[in-house]
C-alpha cells in the first residue's frame, strides 16, 4: 500500500494536467464546433478564395459545405493558440454558461433544450471536462469523501436487533409447529437472520466474513456464488480496491447519468410536456454542478480555517437542486419545495446504485 500511495503522490501534479487535458479534449471531440469564429489576424494567415479542405468556394468566415475556418494560419503563435483553444476551451460561450449553471441552472436548462445553445456549452461537453477536472482534483489534493472501514459504529446495538429478530422468527416457527401449521420459507428466513447474526459478530470481532449472500433457492445459487466470489477478492486485498476505486471511477461516471434519469421522471410520472430528454438535460447540468462543487470543496478543505465556506457550499447543494428544478420545469415554490426533497433522496440512492455497480465491475476484474 505505501508503494501505491509513494506512485500517487509522486505523479499526482503530473496527473492532474494531463487528466484536464484529456478531458478538455474528450468534450472538445463531443463538441468540436460549437460557437467557433472565424480567425481574423492578418499575420500568418493564408488568403483562399476557396477551401482548403473541399475546394468550395467560400462566403464567410467558414466552407458552408463543410464548416472548417476560411482561413488557416501558419504561425507559431496561431499554433499555441490552437493548443490554449482546443485543450482549454476558453472562448466567450464558457463565460456566459458558468455563472448560469451556478445561479440560474434552471434558465440554463430550459434555454438548451428550447433550442437556444450557441451561446452555452452543451451539458454532455461540460460534463465530460468537469469528470476529468474533478477526478484530477481529488488525486492531487485528496477527496472530500473520505471512508474509514475502522469507524467506530454500535456494534452491539446492531447485534442486539439481529439477535432479537432470529429470535422472534424461531418463536414463530415454533408457535406455528404447536399448531400444525406450516410457514411457508421461515427456514430460510431464519438461515439469513443467523447468517446476518454471525456477519455482525465476525465485525465485532475486527474479521470479515467468507460470504455476505446466501439462498435456499437453486435458482439463485449461481448469483449468489458470484456475489460471494466478489466480496473474497475485495476482501484479501482491500486496499487495492480502494485505490481502483478512486483512480478509476472517473472512466464510469457516465453511469449516472442514465442512473439518475429514471428518478427524475418519477418526479413528473404523469407529465406531457416533459420528456426524457429533458431529463437528461437536467441531469447532466445538475451533476456537471455537483461535480465542480465537489472539486472546490476538496481544494477548500486544504485550508482547515475554511470549514465554515465549506459548510455553505455544501448547504447550497440542495438551494442549486430547487432552484434548477423550478426554473426548469416552471413549477410553483411549493411543487419545486417538495420535489427537492424528493431529489434529494434520489441523488443518495442513484449514488449508492453507481457505488456497488463500480466496486462489483472492479472487483470481479
Amino acid at each position: 500500500m505505501n508503494d501505491l500511495a509513494e506512485g500517487v503522490t509522486m505523479s499526482g501534479s503530473g496527473e492532474i494536467i494531463g487528466d484536464i487535458a484529456t478531458g478538455a479534449l474528450i468534450a472538445r471531440a463531443a463538441e468540436p464546433n460549437h460557437g467557433e469564429g472565424g480567425a481574423k489576424s492578418d499575420d500568418g494567415h493564408t488568403h483562399e478564395r476557396a477551401c482548403l479542405n473541399c475546394d468550395t468556394v467560400l462566403v464567410g468566415s467558414h466552407c458552408h459545405a463543410c464548416g472548417q475556418t476560411a482561413h488557416v494560419h501558419r504561425t507559431l503563435g496561431g499554433f499555441f493558440h490552437d493548443l490554449v483553444h482546443g485543450v482549454f476551451h476558453f472562448e466567450g460561450k464558457i463565460w456566459r454558461t458558468l455563472p448560469l449553471l451556478a445561479w440560474r441552472p434552471g434558465r440554463l436548462t430550459r434555454e438548451y433544450i428550447e433550442g437556444r445553445r450557441a451561446s452555452y456549452v452543451s451539458p454532455i461537453a461540460l460534463f465530460l471536462f468537469v469528470v476529468f477536472l474533478t477526478f484530477a482534483v481529488f488525486n492531487l489534493v485528496g477527496s472530500p469523501i473520505h471512508f474509514d472501514p475502522k469507524a467506530a459504529t454500535n456494534i452491539a446495538a446492531a447485534r442486539a436487533d439481529a439477535e432479537k429478530e432470529l429470535k422472534a422468527l424461531e418463536t414463530r416457527k415454533a408457535d406455528a409447529a404447536r399448531r400444525g401449521e406450516q410457514l411457508p420459507g421461515i427456514d430460510g428466513q431464519i438461515e439469513g437472520a443467523r447468517s446476518a447474526l454471525e456477519a455482525i459478530t465476525a465485525v465485532g470481532k475486527g474479521e470479515l466474513p467468507d460470504q455476505i449472500a446466501n439462498s435456499d433457492s437453486a435458482s439463485e445459487i449461481s448469483t449468489v456464488e458470484a456475489i460471494n466470489q466478489t466480496w473474497r477478492k475485495a476482501k484479501e486485498n482491500p486496499e487495492l480496491l480502494v485505490y481502483k476505486l478512486q483512480s478509476s471511477a472517473y472512466k464510469f461516471s457516465w453511469l449516472l447519468i442514465p442512473l439518475s434519469v429514471p428518478f427524475v421522471w418519477l418526479l413528473f410520472p404523469f407529465s406531457r410536456r416533459f420528456r426524457l430528454y429533458d431529463h437528461t438535460v437536467f441531469v447532466t447540468y445538475s451533476l456537471t454542478f455537483m461535480l465542480l462543487l465537489l472539486a472546490l470543496v476538496s481544494v477548500l478543505t486544504v485550508w482547515g480555517s475554511l470549514g465554515w465556506l465549506v459548510a455553505v457550499l455544501l448547504a447550497y447543494a440542495p438551494f442549486h437542486m430547487y432552484r434548477q428544478l423550478r426554473d426548469a420545469y416552471g413549477l410553483t415554490r411549493f411543487g419545486a419545495w417538495w420535489r427537492t426533497w424528493f431529489l434529494s433522496v434520489f441523488a443518495l440512492v442513484a449514488l449508492a446504485l453507481f457505488a456497488v455497480a463500480l466496486t462489483v465491475v472492479i472487483a470481479a476484474g
